[in-house]
């Protein structure tokens, strides 16, 4: 039997299966969830998600590479946007924060329903990996310029950003009261910066 991944799909179909899964996922935790749920969230039968997916696991494999491209390059091109290490830090701060807020089914898988699934521990390594990447071009570009120390342990100050990141999503996904995620950006960019900055 040929690999679902590799099958020829209708694409506002197999989106629209893989929205419904991590809407499904994020309300009732990953091992609560059903291909039954899912496929009535969809609105497809049951086993037209076979037609797409081989199993849960495989729709949230499927989902974190979709999300992982999207998020990353709304990620590089906010990046981008700005010429010096600080608005840059500031951009990719704040873009995550965005994003997050936008898709908050998305923020309960990425933090919370993944990380509890051994099967994707290296997924969410890797995930880790891109970002510390990132976030180093920009410790090095400050570094070039003079506005952040040459001394910085960079790995520890990597882990340290994405962590800030991290618990301020997840403090806004268990309150009871929502507020605007991005409105933290500032600080946290300020936060950091004068931390590392000359």
């Amino acid at each position: 039997m040929k690999d679902p991944a590799q099958r020829a799909v209708n694409p506002e179909k197999y989106h629209r299966i893989l929205e419904a899964a991590i809407s499904v996922f994020a309300e009732e935790g990953f091992f609560n969830s059903t291909i039954s749920r899912i496929a009535r969230k969809a609105g497809v039968a049951d086993g037209t998600i076979y037609l797409y997916f081989k199993n849960k696991n495989d729709i949230l494999l499927h989902f974190f590479n979709y999300k992982t491209r999207q998020v990353f390059g709304t990620f590089r091109k906010e990046v981008d946007k700005a010429h010096d290490a600080r608005g840059k830090l500031g951009n990719l701060i704040r873009a995550h924060l965005r994003e997050f807020q936008n898709d908050r089914n998305m923020a309960v898988v990425f933090q919370a329903e993944a990380r509890q699934i051994r099967y994707f521990e290296v997924y969410i390594k890797d995930l880790a990996t891109m970002y510390f990447d990132l976030v180093g071009e920009i410790l090095e570009l400050g570094q070039k310029e003079g506005t952040f120390r040459s001394d910085l342990d960079t790995g520890l100050v990597k882990r340290a950003i994405l962590g800030a990141v991290d618990e301020v999503i997840n403090t806004w996904l268990h309150a009871s009261k929502k507020h605007v995620l991005e409105k933290h950006a500032d600080a946290l960019a300020d936060f950091f910066i004068n931390g590392i900055g000359v």
